[in-house]
């Protein structure tokens, strides 16, 4: 079958590989769309570990791809949960059970967490296996497309979930990159009734507003902190920062009000300093979410039900075999790009 392959540093191969067999306790799910994230975006950029991941034992080379959807073509004997011929998504997170996270049901905080994708084969590819607790079955009314996004919808589902939003609460979201816009639909739908959008992007700040931000500011403006500050009377009840950069975490802290919050969801490159001066003014606190728990069933339930829109999202859609160019390299240069899905079988 076909795999797009991470070998190196922008090295990913669109090559052909074993079909991968079943089994105890396994999954084989024929993929039909998967997003492309900004961890695979970072491992083309940046590299994988190259250590044999404790979990799985797997090391690079490794198949691409932990947002995916597909349809069961084949369970193990011990699986009971699941059948051929259904319509699934995949939480891709790979935890031990064993850890104190774990055995407190803290599975996304794993000692040795990992992901389908990128410390074990994933969904860049015709056909993958998975653990049978890693499936959620797909209602009829909600599409392939809608079901690769139920993974990065999670991941800002969760984080706004965690915060200290109430309904009527203004809030800011910091990158209108995919998980800064899921974020903004996820606080859109638990009441928040300002939604201020922050970006250097003005393609993406475009989206943002078809998207329901009522307002939208460009973030390499001076004045940031005191149009946010002046737009919400005194600053927002939390700020979302989705962009994992200095000046982003900055803002966000200047731009909460007194007891508000900073939640952060972003994965950053290098250490960032946090004024803690204010912090302490504010009475404020700053935290933030790593990946999603037991939140899956609940986010296909509001894309089934209309109350999360997913669609819009995505921005364009491409063959396995045009990843690297039409996918990577488009992300890199494209900033109008928001998610691109990956079709592995077949033509467009």
């Amino acid at each position: 079958m076909k795999a797009a392959v991470w070998y190196g540093v922008k090295d990913v191969r669109v090559e052909e590989v074993a079909e991968p067999v079943v089994t105890t306790g396994k999954v084989k799910v024929k993929v039909e769309w998967g997003g492309i994230c900004g961890s695979d975006l970072h491992a083309y950029l940046g590299g994988l570990s190259m250590e044999t991941h404790p979990i799985t034992g797997k090391k690079p080379p490794l198949t691409l791809g932990h947002e995916f959807s597909g349809t069961i073509v084949e369970v193990a004997e011990d699986v009971t949960s699941h059948k051929v011929g259904e319509r699934v998504a995949i939480e891709p997170l790979i935890f031990c059970g064993k850890c104190y996270a774990c055995k407190r049901g803290y599975y996304n905080q794993c000692a040795h967490v990992g992901f389908v994708g990128l410390n074990s084969d994933g969904g860049f590819a015709e056909y993958v296996i998975v653990e049978e607790n890693m499936v959620h079955a797909l209602p009829d009314n909600v599409s392939f497309e809608e079901g690769a996004l139920v993974e990065p919808t999670a991941v800002s589902f969760y984080a706004v979930r965690e915060s200290k939003l109430r309904a009527g609460d203004p809030v800011a979201i910091f990158g209108a990159g995919p998980i800064g816009l899921l974020a903004l639909l996820s606080a859109k739908a638990a009441g928040a009734t300002q939604l201020i959008v922050v970006d250097v992007s003005l393609e993406r700040l475009e989206k943002a507003k078809e998207l329901g931000a009522t307002a939208t500011i460009d973030g390499s403006r001076d004045d940031i902190v005191e149009t946010i500050l002046e737009l919400t009377n005194g600053g927002v009840s939390v700020a979302y920062e989705c962009a994992g950069v200095q000046a982003t975490m900055t803002n966000a802290v200047a731009s909460v009000r007194q007891g508000g919050q900073v939640m952060s969801i972003a994965v950053f490159s290098k250490p960032v300093e946090v004024d803690m001066g204010q912090i302490l003014f504010k009475a404020a606190d700053i935290t933030s979410t790593l990946a999603y728990r037991h939140v899956f069933p609940e986010v296909i339930e509001m894309i089934a039900t209309g109350r999360l829109d997913v669609k819009p999202i995505i921005t364009k859609k491409i063959n396995l075999s045009d990843v690297v160019e039409e996918g990577f390299n488009q992300l890199i240069t494209d900033k109008k790009q928001a998610k691109i899905l990956v079709r592995p079988a077949g033509d467009l």
